[in-house]
């Protein structure tokens, strides 16, 4: 049956994923016997990869997708996350509350394109980097979402860092807080118990100038373990100013 899911072994490691039986309706598959195809046949469409970076930091609403995805129509999205369900690339919880709470979250098989997710925003530091354009939504908790796939940690520093975007005008403050810990790189969003290693707070100008290819911290705000917020920030700001430091 058409969108049906079945279970196979996929890994050496033998991880079971939940494999579509057959495209779901409505795709236009490339029909190319191809593993780079393959994965373009669910990953390809306009805004799927951009779902999989937002949900990166924890499950979400579908009005908070709506927010850090402003120029998705709604219809887009809600069609765009009941294909990507289909897929298997996320999972949809729904809640008994008033009013109704659906949370969508990302699948294991979704969370492994984060190292592709990584290497296509290095591709764009890379190639494309500059300044906000006119237009431009700036949203620098993209940004921050990108670290699982973007950064490793840092030999010998461990810990969470605190990221802390100002309110400004109508937008709220927000916090986000990025973990170091054996090698790899985790981020949420939400409130976590427990005190950070460090804090690092800024406005969004600040912050665009931290991430932009100045890579410039100076207006951002420091507390806690400044070792271990420098080598998180520094990642960032490699990655960033690599091109433009192998011309010079």
């Amino acid at each position: 049956m058409m969108g049906m899911l079945v279970f196979a072994s996929t890994t050496p490691e033998n991880r079971s994923y939940p494999i579509p039986a057959a495209p779901p309706p409505k795709r236009h598959p490339y029909d190319q016997w191809s593993p780079d195809a393959r994965a373009l046949d669910l990953v390809g469409d306009k805004w799927t990869l951009l779902i999989i970076r937002d949900l990166a930091a924890g499950p979400r609403r579908f009005v908070e997708l709506q927010r850090v995805l402003p120029g998705i129509s709604t219809e887009q999205l809600r069609s765009r996350l009941n294909r990507m369900v289909a897929d298997g690339l996320l999972t949809r919880q729904r809640y008994r509350e008033v009013p109704p709470r659906v949370d969508y979250e990302l699948t294991e098989r979704s969370r492994d394109l984060m190292p592709v997710l990584g290497a296509l925003a290095q591709w764009g530091y890379d190639w494309t980097w500059t300044a906000p354009r006119a237009g431009e939504d700036v949203n620098v908790g993209a940004i921050f979402r990108l670290a699982p796939g973007l950064l490793e940690s840092p030999p010998g520093l461990e810990g969470a860092v605190e990221l802390i975007v100002d309110a400004e005008g109508e937008a709220p403050e927000r916090r986000y807080l990025v973990t170091m810990r054996e090698g790899s790189v985790t981020i949420a969003e939400r409130e976590r118990e427990g005190t950070p290693t460090a804090t690092v707070r800024g406005s969004v100008t600040a912050w665009v100038r931290a991430l932009g290819p100045e890579g410039d911290l100076d207006e951002l705000e420091f507390d806690g373990n400044r070792n271990l917020a420098d080598g998180l920030l520094t990642g960032f700001a490699d990655a960033a100013a690599r091109r433009h430091a192998e011309a010079a």
